[in-house]
């Protein structure tokens, strides 16, 4: 028999808990044990759920007052350097807070939730106008308390053109050749007065435009530019017509108030997003389309920093 200290003390609690009433005290003591571990306590489960639902601090240069702009883009589709919609997510979430905007987004279209803190949602993806009811319905009361559309390139592609026109003023049906594909596109201002169109000229873009479009017709839309259809072996003989490119269309839903919606039909190349002239135009139809001064975008005039960076030190 091993006689050690530690055997020795072995033996003497198996012999206490064999005991039926100290083996029920050994047990509840047990399960107490178990049941606390990993919880924290009282306090330290307030502080944490005091935590969780803090809000996260803004980056120093967004403007808190800006405008709210939700991005609505897809996932890529064409050639490399067309119809880069995630790209666009990406570049123009920050240059719109550059310039003064509070930017949410994502590749699929707002929630209620994100609908009910936006003024402007600008659509950037492939045959956007295929939406379910539920989308139908949240955009829709979204448009009657006055919140504002911008419609860029195919967004407004989709089966029920007449539908679609009904908020962003025009709309080609899907599936039918209504397209030039990639050729010049030659753009004639027809307001320059317009102050969206400060600083457009008449010149060319290496583009995409359609034609055979679905018109709104009460109220039509406010024509800011057009172009030629090119002689694209896709135009066929829609060659040599004249038909809107750049619009702007005010309408009001039934029972809503005045909405906004300004539509460039390009972007076909994603490379002419950085064409001055087409920023400029962009950021003041978001502007417009969102109920604020046109020019509060382009002119807005990020903070100074209140502190600089830490010298960089050498290894």
């Amino acid at each position: 028999m091993n006689n050690t200290p530690s055997s020795l003390t072995y033996a003497a609690g198996r012999r206490w808990a064999q005991t039926p009433l100290n083996f029920a005290l050994l047990t509840f003591a047990l399960v107490l044990a178990f049941s606390s571990v990993g919880q924290p306590a009282r306090g330290q489960a307030t502080a944490q759920g005091s935590a969780t639902n803090a809000q996260a601090p803004r980056p120093w240069d967004q403007n808190p007052d800006g405008m709210r702009i939700y991005i609505w883009a897809g996932l890529k589709s064409h050639l490399p350097g067309q119809h880069d919609y995630p790209q666009f997510l990406a570049d123009w979430s920050k240059l719109l807070t550059q310039h003064g905007a509070v930017v949410d987004g994502a590749l699929h279209a707002p929630s209620a939730n994100d609908l009910e803190h936006t003024d402007v949602v600008v659509i950037y993806k492939g045959d956007a106008a295929y939406i379910g009811e539920t989308e139908k319905n949240l955009l829709e009361t979204y448009i009657k308390r006055g919140g504002g559309l911008v419609s860029i390139h195919d967004s407004l592609c989709g089966p029920d053109p007449a539908y679609f026109a009904t908020l962003v003023g025009g709309a080609k049906k899907h599936g039918e050749i209504n397209y030039t594909l990639g050729s010049p596109i030659p753009y004639t201002v027809v307001d320059a007065s317009d102050p969206i169109m400060k600083g457009m000229t008449n010149f060319t873009l290496y583009d995409e435009a359609f034609y055979n479009m679905t018109w709104a017709q009460s109220p039509a839309i406010h024509v800011l530019a057009t172009a030629v259809i090119p002689g694209t072996p896709s135009a066929g003989t829609h060659k040599g017509e004249v038909v809107p490119q750049i619009w702007t269309y005010e309408h009001t839903l039934p029972g809503g108030e005045p909405a906004r919606a300004f539509v460039w039909m390009q972007g076909h190349e994603y490379a002419n997003f950085n064409n001055y002239q087409i920023q400029q135009m962009l950021l003041r139809g978001i502007a417009w389309a969102g109920k604020k001064p046109v020019n509060s975008l382009v002119d807005y005039v990020p903070p100074t920093p209140s502190r600089t960076q830490p010298p960089t030190t050498t290894k």
